[in-house]
């Protein structure tokens, strides 16, 4: 009687166990920005290709990098495919770490920021006092926006008006319309609308380079399936399965190569020198 009852509870805690271990898989989210038209639709392939490999994920909504980094560190998010600034601030914050990131079609896997201005400014100086008086329009928490800006020693002594954009194509549209002086924005943005824009032209730039929308997975998320998930990622490229393909043309890469903290070096450097803390609330006041 006593075996029979050893085994029921081994029997119960094996059930329970694998119940358990269901739920967690089911509940892999990853973060995707709502403001970023037909997001979801891209990634749609990626969840078909994770569940290929056995990761059962899900894809949660934030309406701006912003709430999504809030989001993130309430831990209502697992992973998140996040650009440099949001990637280092929740490196900085020690809540997650970076897995891998897409290399597009192009063979790029990095940027840096551009300093737009009309054609005929006077090109940038690289010291605060070339925005003395400008307007200042850039998107909030980028490497190649508000970071760069704030990164600038003494910016915080100079008078100058910042305005945020939605997105960097939208910083050059108000820039173009006169509503701005200047925009910092995304290179990879620059070039290839720079033909939308034969008003303005690039006056500066930042010569180091950052990682491009590096999947960073949160520290508490689950290590097993976090592994799984970079593995999958790092295989694609050499994958011609269908489902495989799918991803690659939704996203418009050749696949996924290993990214390290080491990459985001500049990065770091970057954020720090705008102020960026472990306290820092993803918002400058």
């Amino acid at each position: 009687m006593k075996t029979k009852s050893l085994l029921y509870m081994i029997l119960m805690v094996f059930i329970i166990s694998l119940m358990y271990g269901s739920a967690n898989a089911a509940e892999f989210k990853i973060v995707i920005m709502q403001d970023d038209k037909g997001a979801a639709e891209r990634y749609q392939p990626l969840l078909a290709y994770l569940k290929k490999k056995g990761v059962d994920a899900t894809l949660v909504g934030a309406p701006n990098y912003t709430a999504a980094a809030k989001m993130f560190a309430a831990g209502e998010g697992d992973a998140m495919f996040s650009g440099s600034g949001v990637a280092g601030t929740l490196i900085i914050k020690d809540l997650a770490t970076p897995s891998a990131r897409p290399l597009s079609k192009e063979g790029h896997s990095t940027y840096w920021g551009v300093i737009i201005a009309p054609k005929g400014s006077q090109k940038f100086t690289g010291s605060a006092d070339y925005f003395s008086g400008k307007r200042v329009i850039f998107t909030a928490l980028a490497s190649s926006g508000e970071f760069f800006y704030r990164s600038i020693p003494n910016i915080k002594n100079v008078k100058a008006t910042t305005l945020i954009a939605a997105s960097h194509g939208a910083a050059l549209d108000v820039l173009s319309r006169g509503t701005a002086d200047i925009a910092i924005v995304k290179n990879r943005v620059w070039d290839k609308k720079a033909g939308d824009f034969p008003t303005l032209e690039k006056v500066g730039e930042d010569k180091n380079e950052n990682p491009d929308m590096t999947l960073m997975l949160s520290k508490k998320a689950d290590p097993k399936t976090a592994s799984k998930i970079s593995d999958a990622l790092l295989s694609l490229k050499g994958d011609a399965s269908p489902e495989a393909q799918a991803v690659k043309e939704k996203l418009n890469v050749q696949g996924f190569i290993k990214t390290t903290k080491e990459d985001f070096k500049h990065t770091l450097s970057l954020l720090k020198k705008a102020g960026v803390t472990k306290t820092f609330d993803f918002k400058f006041e």
